[in-house]
């Protein structure tokens, strides 16, 4: 649960936020928000609000994709960061994207 944690206040961070930011965001106050960084074991819900106000998404990733995932992702950080993939295109026109997340959760009906 600490590196969740750890994770969350990076994104935080990143984002350019503080604590108190999230109660206009989510409704927590700044006390209940740090008790959350730093302790953990938040309820769902809790979770879900927090990833909406931190631009984020929960996911379930089952463990034999966890690593194919991880590597996606620094590979699309990587590729941002030196502006490789920037383009004019909405991500979901962008077929090249759609087709690196292709068959990686082993579920097809994620399409449209």
């Amino acid at each position: 649960m600490s590196e969740f944690l750890k994770t969350l206040k990076k994104r935080r961070i990143a984002l350019g936020l503080k604590q108190n930011d999230m109660l206009l965001r989510v409704g927590i106050s700044r006390q209940q928000y740090q008790r959350l960084e730093s302790k953990g074991n938040p309820r769902l819900d809790t979770l879900e609000l927090i990833a909406k106000g931190l631009k984020s998404e929960l996911m379930l990733i089952p463990q034999e994709k966890l690593l194919a995932v991880k590597a996606l992702l620094e590979n699309d950080s990587s590729a941002r960061a030196s502006g490789a993939n920037e383009t004019h295109q909405p991500l979901e026109k962008n077929t090249l994207a759609n087709d690196l997340w292709k068959d990686l959760l082993g579920d097809e009906s994620y399409r449209e």
